[in-house]
Parts: C-alpha cells; structure tokens; sequence
C-alpha cells in the first residue's frame, strides 16, 4: 500500500529527505487547522456589541475560552495518547471546529458568539497531537521550527484569504467558515502524509531520550523534580502569551490606527517574522550537547524579549514605521514564543534524561498562558477602555520586557543549579 511505501522509505531515507518530508507534513497540518481558528480576527465586527464590550472582543475572549479548556483537557490527552489514534483525532477534532463556524454563520446575532467557544474548544489539542509526530529526534529543532512557523505565517494567511472573501462579497458571518471550507481537502491530504512519519529511531532515542506517554503519577513525579524552574518558565509563558495572543487577535485594529488599510499587509508581515524566526530556530538541531542548547535557549528567549523593547523604543521616538515595528516585535515575540512549543522542554528533556514526553509541559504551560491572554483581554475592555489598541500594546511591550527578562535569567540559573546536582548523583 502506498501509505506502508512512504514509511518505509521515510526510515531509510537522510536525514536532509526526512526533515523536509516531516516539516512539509506538519507544517500543511497546522497551517490548515488556523484557517478554521483565526479567520474571524481579520475583521473587527464594529457595528456590534455585547455585555457592554465590543463584538470582536467577546469572541475572541469566547473562543480563547473554549482554547483555555482544550489545553487544560490536553494536560491529560496528549501526555496519555498513542501512535495510532493520533491522525483521526486531528481530522475530527478540526472538522468539529469547522462545524462550529457554521452554526456561528446560521445563528444569528448576538446568540451565535457561543459557538466560537465550541470552534476553540478542539482546536487547543492539535499542536501536541502534530508535535507528538516530531519530538525527540535528532533533528526536533528544525522539525519543531517548520512547524511553529506555521502559526506564524498562517495566520496573516488566513487572514487575509478572509479579508479577500469578504472584498468578493461574503458576510462577516459567514467568512469564517467559508475561509475553513477551503482547506477542508488539504487538511486530509497533510494528515495522511503526516502519519506516515515513522516513530523515533534507536539513534533518536539514544541522544533524545526515549518518549513514552505519562500517566497521572509520572506527570506529578516530573513536575515535582523540577518544580521551581517549571513554575518560573510558566510564569514567564503566561506573559509572553497574553502579549502574543493580544498582538495576533487586534493586529488589524492596530494597522487601521496606524493609517496602515491593505489587506496583505497580515500576510507580508507574517511572512518576515516567519522565515527570520524559521532559519534563527531551525539552526539549533547543530548544537549536539543538550546542555549547551537548554542554555542558548534561555539565551534565545532573552534576545528576543530585548528586541521587542528596543524596538518599541525606536517606533515610539517616530524612527519606525508601523509595518516595521509589527515585524520586528513579531520577531521578538517568537523568538520567546516558538522555544516553549517545540524545543525547550525537548531539550529539557534530553539533558536529564528524563523518559517522558514534551508534551506534557507545553500543554501545562499552554493551558496557563491562554488563561493570562483572557484576562489581559478582559482588562483592556473594563481596565483600560479608553486607551487606544497601540497605546496598550506599546505599554504591554515595554512591561513584558521587564517581567520576562527577569524570570528567564532565573530558570536559567535554576536549571544550572538542578544539573550540576543531577550529574553529581
């Protein structure tokens, strides 16, 4: 069968071959699954309101929502699930969100802002599901980064297929999922060549780590040998996703702020934050000591949070333009963001030699960080009514780096500590 050739040749292949195989997959995976979860925020539903708050601003809080829910619901799912459940579970988990969109365009308002809740409610699990195709390799971090740029060029994507559709006439409404329908038939295609992907081979799990699903006893017996550095990498998260979520939800009504109206500009902005974050991320698979890359990693995370301060500063002293200043806090934004997806915990992982799965702690920390992108959101709204979208997020930015920084330099020395102790034992 063609499906049993692929694998087969996929275990045979270099490791240049199987990496482009695998980014490709998961990579088309996940950027389908944003054209059923992202869509709706490239428009701003201004002549409508709700419970006293902008229209917008209740279904991307509703939909972050069901979002919040799927993680914590991951915490479970994604440590415990096994090889062979995983490609359908994504298919029917994103083909619920689609029909989700649906009852969002048939119902009519203000009764259908619910259903944003039941589009987010799936979608939070297909990231470890993918994930879980690629982790502890030796070549996760370029496989990691192919796939998180996904969210990142993906989105401007998607939106701005759904700014197209409604220039050609489609309603608000009903541009979501008419944007989602369009990728129904390559959603299914890169799903099939996604589970073809064999499972780590004994070289992998020689220098990785073997991974194995953790039940409830191992999840608490892991989070507990490392509490202190987990908690202070969660808080950290929790940050960086609010600042994040926040910048990738109100975009649009921060360029229309800015004088900025073309609709590409999502798409061309993404595209540069993608491919510079893309080639910095997906050059990490070269450091061989696991060590060596848990430090650089922090090291990474640091960079990024001073990027987005020193670029703030420059945008607001007039020496930037808007597009500019998006990019590159775009940049600094990932350059935190993507490590914690992908390849912190991976490495984590690898330089205690911990038998686990990644999983595990990125959807703990997925599932606090959405929690903090729903409160900053709620916030603006009743906190900070008044303040424009760029005022916020400038002042955010400045915040995020100040706080970020700090708990980044002590996970960093924490996890030093913890393995000049691990190794002594």
């Amino acid at each position: 069968m063609l499906k049993d050739k692929i694998t087969d040749w996929l275990k045979q292949a270099n490791g240049l071959y199987f990496s482009v195989y695998a980014i490709f997959a998961a990579f088309s995976v996940y950027a389908c699954m944003y054209a059923f979860r992202k869509p709706f925020t490239a428009t701003s539903y201004e002549d409508y309101a709700l419970f006293g708050m902008g229209f917008k601003t209740i279904l991307v809080i509703t939909q972050v929502l069901g979002y919040t829910l799927s993680k914590f619901v991951g915490i479970k799912v994604i440590s415990e699930m096994t090889g062979e459940r995983r490609a359908l579970a994504i298919v029917a988990l994103i083909l619920f969100a689609e029909f989700a969109l649906l009852l969002f365009a048939l119902v009519p308002y203000p009764y259908n802002f619910i259903f944003l809740f039941l589009n987010g409610l799936p979608l939070g699990m297909v990231w470890g599901l993918v994930f879980s195709y690629l982790e502890g390799r030796r070549f996760t971090e370029a496989l990691g980064a192919g796939l998180s740029i996904s969210y990142v060029v993906s989105s401007g994507f998607v939106k701005s297929v759904g700014r197209g559709l409604m220039d050609a006439g489609v309603s608000e409404f009903w541009m979501p999922v008419a944007t989602g329908a369009f990728f129904i038939v390559p959603l299914i295609i890169a799903v099939f060549l996604l589970d073809r992907i064999p499972p780590p081979s004994a070289q992998d799990q020689e220098i990785r780590t073997r991974r194995m699903p953790m039940d409830r006893k191992e999840r608490r017996a892991f989070f507990g040998t490392f509490a202190p550095g987990l908690v202070m990498l969660v808080l950290m998260y929790m940050g960086l996703t609010a600042f994040r979520d926040f910048r990738d939800n109100f975009m649009a009504e921060m360029f229309i702020e800015m004088g900025v109206s073309d609709s590409s500009v999502f798409a061309i902005s993404e595209f540069w934050v993608g491919l510079i974050v893309l080639i910095l991320i997906g050059s990490f698979f070269l450091i061989k000591d696991n060590k060596t890359a848990l430090i650089l990693n922090h090291i990474f995370i640091l960079t990024g949070l001073l990027l987005i301060g020193i670029s703030t500063w420059l945008f607001q002293a007039g020496m930037l333009n808007p597009v500019t200043w998006m990019v590159l806090v775009g940049i600094g934004i990932y350059m935190g963001y993507i490590p914690f997806g992908c390849i912190l915990f991976d490495r984590m992982i690898a330089t205690f030699r911990y038998v686990s799965n990644a999983g595990f702690m990125i959807y703990v920390a997925d599932a606090f960080g959405y929690l903090a992108a729903v409160g900053v959101m709620i916030y603006k709204d009743f906190g900070a009514p008044e303040m424009s979208w760029v005022n916020f997020f400038t002042g955010s930015s400045n915040g995020m780096v100040i706080y970020g920084s700090i708990l980044t330099i002590a996970s960093l020395f924490y996890f030093l500590w913890r393995e000049r102790n691990w190794s002594a034992r």
